[in-house]
């Protein structure tokens, strides 16, 4: 195993404690809401509409922890309902999504899914149902599959 690698494993067994440390730091109303529900990730990216007025707000440094707790608590949220698991890709410094952890083999998964860029990419477009629309296009992929 790489450091990359042994640093990987370190992040998933602090998922829990992170997504918990996040709850902390939101809002207590929004915190009980949280229920890993596809509902919810309109909270999530609420959360980020109202904290982050622009992509660059929401990449600076001093935010990655809060940023990496919505991370994760919406990838989770994406593998309590498709299941899969997350990997992290330290081969191809070509792809999108080197270095950045992602989800793998989810019920009807048809591209890589990186639920960090999901979190930037909902501040960026701004539509306030961003995440919940590809969680929604996950499902029906998903659906499709099962037919």
């Amino acid at each position: 195993m790489t450091k990359e690698d042994d640093q990987f494993q370190v992040w998933l067994m602090d998922m829990s404690d992170a997504i918990e440390r996040f709850r902390q730091f939101i809002p207590a109303d929004m915190a009980a809401r949280l229920d890993f529900s596809p509902e919810s990730l309109s909270l999530i990216e609420e959360f980020a509409l109202a904290n982050y007025p622009t992509i660059d707000d929401i990449k600076k440094q001093s935010e990655a922890k809060v940023v990496d707790g919505m991370a994760r608590y919406v990838g989770q949220v994406f593998r309590k309902h498709f299941g899969g698991k997350w990997i992290i890709d330290f081969n191809d410094k070509k792809n999108v999504f080197y270095g950045l952890p992602q989800l793998t083999g989810m019920a009807g998964q048809r591209t890589q899914t990186c639920p960090l860029t999901l979190v930037t990419a909902s501040v960026d477009r701004r539509t306030g149902k961003f995440i919940r629309t590809v969680f929604d296009n996950q499902q029906q992929n998903a659906n499709k599959a099962q037919q």
